[in-house]
């Protein structure tokens, strides 16, 4: 064996890596969140979407004539073992909690975000990929936690330890 095949060999990880990629899709009225483990099972976990930090100020509009815009879409499961879910109307966090995900597994939900900025590019009701930009999704699964930022593509990817 070379020395270099050796060292790979030692070097390499103990645990199969988990890989979560974030997808937010613009849609009227409802707007989705898609999130899909390419990496190995990670059993129970939360998955927590932080708009705080989104270049829109983002907020989850879920009740009409709260603190969204015109049209509201309550929180609705589309695919995924989804156990329970916390979002208020006009809040910037939303949790969502998984009773199992395993690997090559989707979660996704429909639900209505606003730009509270009232200056975005596709005006109040619609997001475009510069106002999610800075938003923040965090999944913690089995001890292990990982966390990852939108970008302008609407994408995050995060990377870290099988929860399971």
């Amino acid at each position: 064996m070379s020395r270099l095949a050796l060292v790979f060999a030692l070097c390499a990880p103990l645990s199969a890596m988990a890989q979560i990629d974030a997808r937010f899709v613009e849609g009227a009225p409802k707007d989705t969140f898609t999130f899909v483990n390419s990496g190995c099972a990670l059993g129970a976990a939360t998955v927590v979407l932080d708009m705080t930090g989104s270049a829109g100020g983002l907020i989850f509009d879920t009740e009409g004539g709260g603190a969204g815009v015109e049209v509201f879409q309550p929180f609705e499961s589309v695919s995924g073992d989804v156990a329970s879910v916390t979002v208020s109307d006009g809040a910037d966090v939303l949790s969502l909690s998984v009773s199992d995900w395993p690997e090559g597994a989707e979660i996704s939900f429909t639900i209505d975000v606003d730009d509270v900025l009232r200056h975005g590019d596709l005006g109040q009701t619609q997001v475009s990929g510069g106002e999610i930009a800075g938003a923040e999704v965090r999944i913690n699964a089995g001890g292990a936690s990982g966390f990852a930022v939108f970008d302008n593509t609407r994408r995050a990817t995060i990377r870290g330890f099988c929860g399971a």
